[in-house]
């Protein structure tokens, strides 16, 4: 993270259209690999698999994940593009190869949904996708809103203390203090989930809505990004990246899914007046 001076552009902000220091969060995005098209099949027993389609040239680094997986033949191909289904998803792959922020050398692998309104036109679409490239500026552009899917940061198994912020005990207490007193009435004679109780803290799933983005950096060698001495426990910014309005769960390196926003209620989107970006060292020097 770090901060940058914008112009507010919260209406209802009291400091609205004045400069204000805001926190920011860079996120590297190097481009998605697609490696493969599936259409999905709707039913009361949820989505089944119709037909799938694999590219060829495939990277020695998506081995590391699966076992290598033969391009499809011409006559599945041409079965793909004549199947009728409800859903077309894209088989895609990230390319760690690309940063050095991460010592991860295996690509995560996931699917990803092709919108639109006809599904002829979605599934020409992931046809001509296959064995592609996919940069993040054909998803968002400055001034946009995106939710932000991740983990946030483990911290194991905690007590009530620390899990969920009770109070004390009193120091006379017969047992301990680090505790809560009761566990709720007799009746009824169950342990409600309202009670704080000991247990996992953290590494849980979460999402964030309608996260800004105030820029998007393609070459960041061209546009400076990265502060003096690297980010802490990531270091430098090596390719495509966007800045973000505000923090995102999980730590430095964990990877984060982004997805157009679903409660967004702004239909239209003005480029953020962005003054200062901070590049100063953040190793407290």
């Amino acid at each position: 993270m770090t901060h940058a001076f914008i112009v507010d552009y919260r209406k209802r902000s009291t400091t609205a259209g004045q400069e204000v220091s805001v926190p920011v969060t860079v996120v590297e995005v190097p481009p998605l690999r697609v490696v493969g098209a599936r259409l999905y099949e709707r039913n009361p027993y949820g989505a089944r698999v119709l037909s799938e389609v694999w590219a060829s040239g495939l990277s020695e680094e998506l081995a590391r994940r699966i076992p290598k997986h033969p391009a499809s033949p011409p006559e599945e191909v041409e079965r793909f593009g004549k199947t009728a289904a409800d859903e077309v998803r894209l088989i895609v792959h990230t390319q760690p190869q690309l940063i050095t922020g991460t010592g991860s050398k295996s690509p995560h692998l996931f699917e990803v949904r092709v919108s639109g309104e006809k599904f002829d036109e979605r599934r020409a679409f992931a046809l001509a996708q296959l064995g592609q490239e996919v940069p993040a500026d054909r998803l968002t552009k400055e001034g946009d809103f995106l939710d932000v899917i991740g983990v946030t940061k483990g911290f194991g198994f905690q007590g009530h203390i620390q899990r969920w912020g009770v109070k004390l005990q009193p120091r006379k207490n017969s047992k301990h203090r680090r505790m809560i007193g009761t566990l709720g009435p007799h009746n009824p004679s169950f342990v409600s989930y309202r009670i704080p109780q000991a247990g996992q803290q953290g590494y849980h799933r979460r999402t964030q809505f309608n996260m800004r983005v105030l820029k998007v950096v393609r070459d960041p060698r061209a546009d400076p990004i990265t502060p003096v001495g690297g980010f802490p426990h990531y270091g430098e910014v090596q390719s495509a990246c966007i800045v973000l309005h505000g923090s995102l769960p999980g730590p430095a390196k964990r990877l984060l899914k982004f997805r157009a926003p679903m409660r967004s209620h702004i239909s239209s989107v003005e480029k953020v007046d962005l003054r200062y970006f901070s590049t100063r060292s953040k190793q407290g020097a």
